[in-house]
């Protein structure tokens, strides 16, 4: 699932943290290999934004799947 990502206030109280992570990134934060991320992706639970072939996750939308509240 392909989203628009709209920054929130929330996003914006954290100086430094990154609003989106590339692939290997967040297979990293999350411990999840690149075929389960992509699935997940793929079946709408996590979403990307799209950058020219750049695929870019919302930190929300990892935090929102991890059930991990927002800071």
């Amino acid at each position: 699932m392909i989203a628009k990502f709209v920054p929130t206030a929330g996003d914006a109280d954290a100086p430094g943290r990154p609003l989106t992570v590339r692939v290997r990134e967040a297979c990293r934060l999350t411990g999840m290999g690149r075929s389960k991320l992509y699935m997940l992706i793929k079946e709408g639970h996590i979403e990307v934004v799209k950058v020219g072939t750049m695929t870019l996750i919302p930190m929300r939308s990892l935090e929102k799947f991890l059930g991990i509240e927002a800071r």
